[in-house]
């Protein structure tokens, strides 16, 4: 009985990178299922092949900035400039602050470096629940809270 024989292996193609602009994608973040979208560069919405939410483009040039929601720890993204974001998994409205309205300072207890807004008198410490003053001498931490 002959044995049957595998075919040869077709030669790779060689790769030719993409030409600049030529089929030019972008990425979103679909505003129902929060998964990231791929579409081409100049399309005014997509539709997400998950959960067939139509999500529309922003306008070429905005700038987008991110965050993470409060309430689900979801990672939003938002018109930079916003004041409030409300997100779209547990509709819980967020702050949105730019950079120059945060300040930061390490933790007066374990060092973790916190982020506040400017005018708090005193930043908790989400990892070990200190509290730590801001604008005062070092040695005025408060106690940990529980």
């Amino acid at each position: 009985m002959p044995v049957p024989l595998a075919p040869y292996p077709t030669p790779p193609v060689p790769f030719t990178p993409p030409t600049p602009n030529a089929g030019a994608q972008s990425q979103l973040v679909c505003s129902g299922c929060r998964n990231l979208l791929m579409y081409p560069a100049g399309a005014p919405s997509v539709c997400c092949a998950v959960c067939s939410t139509v999500t529309t483009v922003p306008a070429p040039g905005t700038e987008m900035a991110q965050l993470v929601c409060g309430g689900c720890h979801t990672l939003l993204m938002y018109i930079r400039g916003a004041t409030s974001v409300q997100c779209s998994c547990c509709h819980t409205v967020n702050l949105a602050m730019e950079g120059n309205q945060v300040a930061h300072v390490n933790c007066g207890n374990c060092r973790m470096l916190l982020m506040y807004q400017y005018g708090a008198r005193s930043v908790k410490c989400a990892v070990c629940s200190f509290v730590t003053s801001v604008g005062e001498s070092p040695g005025t931490d408060q106690k940990p809270s529980n």
